[in-house]
């Protein structure tokens, strides 16, 4: 009997999404931008209920030991929710992609041909202990016409919960059906695999996590699904290079936060600097306990080095861990990066225009640097006031994911009479 009504209750959640998607997709720019204004205020609004449910998930997080990192993309304060009622903002000044026309097409027949910006329809989120991600996501959808189903990780339920609630009351004082913005509160395993196979009603599935999770529903939705992969970020040290930058990008995309896809994750180096480079970056990296897992060859240059294994090389350790690879050149290094990355996010350290331009062609991620941090990989950072996740898939979306990768395309043609002979 259990299991029934926990089936009555996901198919409703997915029903009120299929039948809001149709009053969501007609709302005009102005409405839309007032919608998530109104947001907005009622995420600030809401605030010290939003942290207080928060604490409780922080509390849960300590008990079951959860790493560093992971409670870093848990925990909320007044300043995180204020970034998220201002993403929303962000969100609502930009120019609204749908209906946007793309092409046009006037055949011999007089046929016009426009080819158009739509919705998708209902978009669905699996996602783990982000709750930020609960508010980037509804004003992502919102914008873009599309109803939304939130299926977010069991650490984060009491935030996800407090958010989606303040965010219905916007959707109520704006005359717009709740279930618009719906969220699986379930979070048995049995549910999230349900999800998956909600095919009648949902359109696009976007998991946001860590391997496994991607892997999971990758393997088992019946829903199209865009794969946000997961972060083994490089940085490649070249010679010749400004090794001061080196550091400073390194200490960057290393240690701001550690818990995120955009970090480093593994330094590619040329031997012939090697031995001057790395104790500087030993020194630099101190401050935060980094632990350098080195290659033979770089591992001589330094006292606290640990060995690395291929599992290393390939690993995303959202820690204070750096893996260290030594290469002869730029050719080398691209090709040890093509064949560990995850199809994030890389940069090279150079003041060599070809190597760079090589680095920039060759190297196979869906974001490539030239002497920048990896962690400007992000919605907000490329103006796209947020985004629903980082695609590494090459059909569709790639990269961060903002307004225009959460509409589809439809076909409009207006004729006077014509029949085809």
């Amino acid at each position: 009997m259990e299991e029934k009504e926990t089936d009555k209750t996901l198919t409703d959640i997915c029903r009120d999404a299929k039948a809001a998607a149709s009053a969501i997709s007609l709302l005009n720019p102005i409405k839309k931008k007032s919608l998530l204004l109104t947001a907005a205020s009622a995420l600030e609004r809401d605030r010290d209920l939003i942290i207080r449910e928060n604490q409780s998930d922080m509390e849960k997080a300590e008990a079951n030991n959860m790493p560093d990192g992971l409670k870093d993309r848990l925990y909320l304060d007044e300043k995180r929710i204020k970034s998220m009622a201002d993403g929303l903002r962000e969100v609502a000044d930009l120019p609204d992609p749908v209906g946007e026309v793309i092409d046009t097409i006037i055949r011999p027949n007089g046929l016009k041909i426009e080819q158009v910006r739509v919705p998708i329809g209902v978009i669905g989120v699996i996602y783990e202990a982000r709750p930020n991600v609960t508010a980037d996501v509804f004003g992502l959808c919102m914008k873009t016409g599309n109803a939304v189903i939130l299926k977010g990780g069991s650490a984060a339920a009491n935030s996800n919960k407090a958010i989606i609630e303040s965010l219905k009351k916007a959707l109520k004082k704006e005359d717009l059906p709740e279930g618009a913005a719906g969220l699986i509160t379930d979070n048995r395993h049995e549910i999230t695999r349900q999800f998956m196979k909600m095919r009648d009603y949902v359109d696009l599935l976007i998991p946001r996590g860590g391997a496994g999770l991607i892997k999971s529903v990758v393997e088992n939705s019946t829903i199209p699904v865009i794969e946000t992969g997961t972060g083994n970020c490089h940085v490649y040290v070249d010679d010749p290079c400004d090794m001061d930058m080196a550091l400073d990008i390194i200490e960057n995309a290393k240690t701001q936060r550690i818990g995120v896809c955009n970090a480093c994750e593994s330094l590619v180096i040329n031997r012939s600097i090697e031995k001057e480079f790395l104790p500087l970056l030993s020194k630099r990296l101190s401050p935060y306990h980094v632990e350098l897992r080195c290659d033979s060859d770089a591992g001589k240059y330094l006292d606290n080095a640990t060995k690395a294994t291929d599992e290393d090389f390939g690993r995303e350790y959202l820690d204070y861990i750096l893996s260290v690879k030594s290469v002869d050149n730029v050719d080398e290094a691209i090709s040890h990066i093509n064949k560990y990355n995850t199809g994030h996010s890389e940069t090279i350290v150079t003041t060599d225009y070809n190597h760079a331009e090589k680095f920039l062609n060759l190297v196979d991620s869906a974001c490539v640097y030239v002497n920048a941090s990896t962690r400007f990989t992000d919605g907000h950072e490329f103006g796209f006031g947020a985004e629903i996740g980082i695609s590494t898939q090459k059909i569709h979306a790639r990269g961060p994911m903002g307004l225009k990768a959460l509409t589809s395309t439809k076909y409009k043609i207006y004729g006077n009479g014509q029949i085809r002979k």
